[in-house]
Parts: C-alpha cells; structure tokens; sequence
C-alpha cells in the first residue's frame, strides 16, 4: 500500500518494515567528554546505544538556534543550527591543543550530569569559538565558500542579524533603530563592511556545526540507523526569518491551539502565523530551501503541528496574555477551503525532498487531515494515552487497532513521561476546563468537586474521580442538571472515569491496579506500543529508560516542557546517566530482546 502512494520513493528507501526509535532531546543526552551539555559528538555514542538496543530510528528535537527561552520550537532561524551543540572534540589537534585550558575551565563551570542544563554554557563555547577564529584558525576556505554558497538563501542574512542583534545587545529586532529594523539597504550595507569579521564568524561557526552534524548522519548510516528530524511549523517573531522575510508573516496574530480538555483556554505560543498567499507567489522557495538544507543532516522529518498547514489557530496579537487561545480563530476561515490548503503545502514538500516525512497530528484535528496524510502516505501520531474509541467503548484501542500507517508513543516531549502520567493524570480532568465549564451553567463548583473527585489522589491541576461515582445517572444527579444540558460533562466523564483500571486491564496486569508506575508496569505499556499495528514505534527516551530503576524519586520532575508557562525547567531535563554508562546498561539488552519478540527493526 505504502508503495503505491505519493510516497513511495521515501518507503523504498527507509523500507516499509516495523521499526522502534527513540526521542531524546539532545540537550537531555551527556558524555563524560559533553562540554555543559550534550552536543553533535556525543550523538555517535547514542547511536552505538541504539544499535546495541536493536533500535533503528533516533528522533531528535529541532535543533535550530534558540533565543532566550531556550524552545527548540521558538527558534531564530529555521535554518541555523544551536551554536551549544558544537563539539570541539571534532576540531583538529592543533585547535583542540590552543584551548585546552580554557575548555578544561569551562568544563569545571559547567560539568556533565546535573539534572538541569545551564545554558550560560552556551555564551561560554560561543566566546571559545571567537577567540579560535580571531586567531586565525586553519580553515578550508574552499569548503566554506561553498557552504556559503550553497546556502545563500538563508545564511546572509542570519549572520547579519546575528551580529544586528548583538550590536543591540539582544534586543528584538523590533526594537532595533530603525534603519536597522526597516532594512535600510545602505545602512545594512555599511554595517557589513564596518562588521565584517564578526558576520564571517557567524557563517564559520554555522559551517562548522553544519560539518559535524552532517558526519553524524553518514556515521547513523554505517549502523542501519536512520536519523529523524524535526520541522518547526513556525518560528520565533524575533528571528532571521521574520526580519528577512517579513511578507511571509502576519504578525498581526499570534499562533496557538484552541481550548481542549487538556488546556482549559488553549495556547498561546506567541509566534506570527504564515501569509501562504505570498509564500505561494514566491513558488514556496522558502519551503523548499528548509527542507533543502533539513536533508543534509536527516533521513526522515517530522513535520510539526501538521493540522496548521490545514488551518492555523490565530489570536490577536494583541489580546492579553491571560486570554490564551480563547480568542483566536481559524485560519483559512473556510472549513472546505483545509483540504486543498493543507495537501497543496504537503503535495510541495514531497516534490521539494528526500527525506521520508512524518506528521505531528495530536490535538483537535479535523478529518481532512489524516484522510489526507494516510492519501500522501504520510504517518501520523498515536500517544497510548488519547488513542481510544471516544465515541462508543470509550476504552483505549487494542494494539492491533492502531493505524497502521502511523509513530506510536507512550508520550511526546509536550506531555509527562509515561510513569507521571500513570500517576498523576490518568483517570483525571483538567481542574481549569471544569471550572469554566462549571461556570457556564451556574453550578457551584466547589459543591460538585467534592462529592465528585478525590482530592487526595488530585495533583498538578488535575481532577481524579471518586470511585464512588459509578455512572452517568450519578454525575448528572450530582451536577443538578438534565442530560441534555450536560452532554460535554458526560463526555469527559465517560473517557476518563476508571481510565487506570481499563487500562491495567488492556495490559494484562495481574492482581489489583497499583497507583505507581512500576518498571515491570511500564515494560508491559512498552511492549504494547511495540506490538502495536504501527509501523513505526519511537518512545521517549524517559519512557524506555524507566523499564529499570534509572529515575529516582517523582516521575513528575523528568518532564522536558511544561506548555504554556516559562521555566528554566523547561527545555533543560538531562537523564541521570551519562551515554557510556547507558551504552553498558542492561536496558539495551531489555530494550533487544522486546523488539525481537515484537518483530521490529
């Protein structure tokens, strides 16, 4: 089937076997010789991990340039790569040997395997690499001459906002001088000559970045396993793109999601929505150079948020920041105009790549856009935790109902590992949507929550049901209202009520349900995932590691983003195991045995 779709080319070259893969976030990986935080060299250690383990995909998230929040998925440019990831083990012996002094201080600032990366590292490799290039380092200039080339599109202009922004001292460039923020041709144009070497230093420090992860990918290769991307749907306001390429955007809005039952007001993530219309006219070059220079370095890619090449969530930017995406909309308006916005910008990243694309579809997703991904042979995502049958058995999917054509997953970097969500969340509502809900239909909430929930087992803005609450005649008669005017009550009620039990039972747990995820617990999750319908199974680096005693203590703190909130928590998470000890672990051997027994590659 696979091989009859638009995608065809891409399945000849991955295969259409079942494979397993991992998400590990790069920042969360270490080595004894990581340098504050994991980098491009530390990912051939990780792939010896994977080919021990029998896994055949490792998943990253982007790696573009962040700004100050440190998001991956609020990035200054979609290009250009995190300068923290650089690995000066891949210099030459003379370069290394010049700064062994100060990357030994450096290594004593910010040493490896503490729980939370410290991303001053990152000014501190930043200001190293200056110093190497200031000196005169020896440089191919032929080979950087034509990475510059290669990638005029994009890397001009980075490196001149880069060096912008500096000359700033980080400020937006919104906030720049003017002629500076309206780009002034003459005024850009001296401020190249007068700044010259820093913007060669810009472009030298991406080709060297563009060099080892590149390597990377050719190194994957040689032990069958396949290196897979991550596309941002969007980027930050405050970026090369943006200030570059200002037609592409509308940055009269803010994207975002809509309300849901896991975020009672939506999300607002505060980048500018896309004006396809002008991306259009210029035949979608800006698309296309993305995933031009995505394919250097990947095998596959994952195209984010996928639902928003359909229609996106837009908010006014300027709503106030408490409204969330309460007040957004959709965009394009017209609901028959999804199908052919979103497959037309599919249609052209297939034409435009080599790469095997995967699509993020999680979230309030109208039919056109599975129906669509499954037409283009596009994979979607299965999270276990939110693939049921809503409608009818209201009870979690068997493995062998899953789509086939689709990454399966105990979680996503978005949501609690596994074991926290065991705990904490399943067979729980969203304390903030049953308030509102409350709210709307006058009824005292405070009275229905306790005669309805168990506070004792309610955490983290989560609400779990008392046991005692045994069917719907019993919720509408505590809420006071006919069924009619409950229907979105009953709803979440029929979906999470004794959600821990039905799924304690779909596993094949003996005895009584248990309220901690326990390793043999999680192992059995894992083995369902594997067994899955799925072609591809591609769990979380937390998810696989918590089949042994790796993590201690509340699972609720091994969470690599909490959305909606900024934290220094956030985007920072590092597992408490350097790769070489990892690479010896009796996990592999685990991990090996599973994928044997489920048949994946």
């Amino acid at each position: 089937m696979l091989l009859k779709t638009p995608s065809k080319d891409k399945w000849r070259k991955i295969g259409t076997v079942k494979r397993a893969g991992v998400l590990a976030p790069l920042f969360s990986l270490y080595s004894h010789n990581s340098l504050g935080i994991g980098d491009f060299g530390d990912l051939k250690l990780l792939v010896d991990c994977c080919a021990k383990s029998g896994i055949s995909i490792i998943q990253l998230l982007p790696l573009n340039e962040v700004g100050a929040s440190f998001c991956p998925y609020d990035a200054l440019s979609s290009f250009a790569l995190e300068p923290s990831y650089l690995s000066f083990n891949f210099l030459d012996d003379n370069q290394k040997k010049s700064v062994k002094k100060e990357i030994d201080n450096i290594k004593q600032l910010f040493p490896p395997g503490k729980p939370h990366v410290d991303y001053r590292i990152k000014r501190e490799k930043i200001h190293l690499l200056s110093d190497i290039f200031m000196n005169d380092p020896p440089i191919d200039l032929r080979a950087l001459e034509k990475f510059k080339k290669d990638n005029a599109y994009w890397l001009e202009d980075y490196a001149l906002f880069i060096t912008l922004k500096e000359y700033h001292l980080g400020l937006p460039w919104y906030d720049w001088q003017e002629e500076y923020k309206s780009r002034n041709q003459l005024e850009l144009k001296n401020f190249r000559e007068e700044h010259a070497r820093e913007i060669e230093f810009q472009a030298w420090m991406q080709y060297l970045l563009y060099s080892q992860l590149k390597s990377i990918k050719g190194n994957a290769a040689k032990n069958k396993v396949f290196i897979k991307g991550d596309l941002p749907i969007l980027v930050s306001r405050d970026s090369a793109d943006v200030w570059a390429h200002r037609e592409f955007f509308k940055l009269e809005f803010a994207a975002g999601a809509p309300p849901d039952m896991y975020c009672a007001k939506g999300q607002r993530w505060g980048m500018p929505t896309y004006n396809w219309e002008n991306i259009v006219a210029d035949n979608y070059k800006y698309v296309k150079e993305k995933l031009k220079y995505a394919e250097n370095f990947y095998d596959i890619v994952r195209v984010d948020h996928v639902v928003g090449l359909f229609r996106i969530w837009s908010i006014p930017y300027n709503d106030p920041q408490e409204n969330q995406g309460l007040h957004g909309f959709f965009d394009p308006p017209e609901v028959e105009r999804w199908k052919d916005h979103g497959k037309n910008i599919l249609n052209v990243m297939l034409d435009s790549t080599k790469m095997l694309l995967c699509a993020e579809d999680l979230g309030v997703i109208p039919q056109v856009c599975p129906d669509t991904l499954k037409e283009l042979g596009i994979p979607g995502n299965d999270v276990q935790r939110w693939v049921k049958d809503w409608s009818n058995r209201h009870d979690f999917l068997k493995a062998e109902e899953y789509r086939e054509l689709s990454v399966t997953m105990l979680s996503a970097h978005d949501t609690t590992n596994w074991a926290a969500w065991w705990k904490y969340e399943a067979g729980t509502v969203d304390e903030a949507l049953f308030i509102r809900k409350c709210n709307d239909r006058l009824i005292d909430y405070t009275m229905v929550r306790d005669r309805l929930f168990d506070m004792d087992l309610s955490f983290h803005g989560r609400l779990r049901w008392k046991d005692t609450v045994v069917g719907v005649h019993a919720l509408v008669t505590i809420l006071g209202r006919k069924n009619d005017d409950v229907l979105d009550f009953i709803d979440m009620y029929l979906n999470t009520y004794q959600e821990k039990e039905k799924l304690w039972k779909l596993l094949g747990m003996p005895g009584p349900m248990q309220e901690e995820a326990s390793p043999e617990l999680i192992e059995k999750a894992l083995k369902f995932n594997f067994d899955s319908a799925s072609i591809f199974s591609v769990q979380l680096i937390t998810d696989i590691l918590s089949v042994d005693h790796i993590f201690k203590g509340d699972p609720y703190q091994y969470r690599i983003n909490f959305p909606g909130i900024i934290s220094e928590k956030n985007w920072s998470m590092t597992v408490p195991v350097a790769l070489e000890e990892l690479s010896r672990h009796k996990v592999c051997e685990k991990i090996r045995k599973m994928l044997v027994e489920a048949k994946r590659v």
